[in-house]
């Protein structure tokens, strides 16, 4: 039996017989589901250490099967301002159960890294809530295998920080329009949230007019 210690975000809880339940939770080295023994018992040692939107620091006992055993469990953060507030606690379960059906099919490390920035978005409300679902869509995208092209526009031409474009649905990509909608300040914010930390992009002023765009963008090319 291997020992195996890692940090993890919890994706799902199942409860499962009388007192135990069945995780998924995603970790910097990729998906992994465990069975936590007697985690609904009053007394359990591990049932705090298991909470949603928190980073838990834990212990897993692997055997010859794919369910490991949970054996230890501490929270390292918790980000409990994400549950005073309705829209930004919505938004949270929404991408809990976006990274959870993507994982299964794409065990990519990054989902971890992807969940953790989005939660410390989400937890600080002074940041405003369309950033950090723009930003999520956009590498939710990425990991998905549909990289938005912020280097050029459907037909293969790059793209002209004079001209504008539309975002092109059926393409999934930007289209030239002369009475476009998206222009160069546009395709520079989505190309920052691409590249850099949500807190990164929050120290970017000026953004407020033209974040919606971005929002409706980049969920349009995640397909939400």
């Amino acid at each position: 039996m291997s020992v195996e210690r890692t940090r993890a975000i919890i994706l799902r809880r199942t409860n499962y017989g009388e007192a135990d339940r069945v995780l998924r939770m995603i970790t910097p080295m990729g998906q992994r589901s465990v069975i936590a023994k007697g985690v609904r018992r009053e007394k359990s040692k591990l049932a705090g250490g298991i909470e949603l939107f928190a980073i838990s620091d834990i212990v897993i006992n692997r055997g010859k099967g794919d369910l490991g055993i949970l054996t230890s469990a501490r929270l390292v953060q918790f980000y409990r301002h994400i549950l005073e507030d309705y829209d930004r606690l919505q938004f949270g379960y929404e991408a809990i159960n976006l990274v959870s059906r993507a994982s299964e099919h794409i065990d990519e490390p990054e989902w971890y890294g992807v969940l953790s920035e989005v939660y410390m978005g989400l937890d600080v409300t002074t940041i405003p809530l369309q950033l950090v679902q723009s930003w999520f869509y956009l590498h939710y995208a990425e990991l998905t295998g549909y990289e938005l092209n912020l280097e050029r526009d459907v037909t293969g031409q790059p793209l002209d920080e004079a001209k504008t474009y539309m975002y092109d649905v059926n393409e999934k990509g930007l289209r030239l329009a002369e009475q476009g909608d998206i222009d160069a300040s546009h395709i520079k914010l989505l190309r920052i949230m691409m590249t850099k930390s949500i807190q990164t992009v929050t120290q970017i002023g000026g953004v407020g007019e033209i974040l919606p765009d971005c929002w409706l963008i980049a969920r349009q090319h995640a397909a939400i």
